[in-house]
């Protein structure tokens, strides 16, 4: 049988493997920790109907975007969002 880090149930097969430094405080390795915590994140986002939206643009506007959302203190998807919802309702 082999060991399946994400099986909670084998645990008792890792228990031999020691390591210096600060005692484990999850089960997970490090890759399968990152994955469990996007797809809560995806969940939590996605019960908030939230929807992800990707896109490139050129780096000066990326860091005008940047510098705003500093400016303003917000997320630069806080004002990403904004700015949609602005040019938005002034084309409705």
């Amino acid at each position: 049988m082999a060991k399946e880090a994400s099986d909670l149930t084998t645990i008792d097969l890792f228990v031999d493997e020691k390591r210096p430094g600060r005692p484990r405080t999850n089960p997970f390795p490090r890759e399968v920790q990152v994955k469990i915590n996007k797809r809560n994140q995806v969940k939590r986002d996605k019960n908030k109907g939230l929807k992800r939206v990707e896109f490139k643009i050129h780096h000066q506007l990326f860091e005008r975007l940047d510098d705003m959302a500093k400016d303003q203190g917000i997320s630069r998807s806080e004002l990403i969002e904004a700015l949609l919802t602005q040019a938005l309702q002034d084309n409705a």
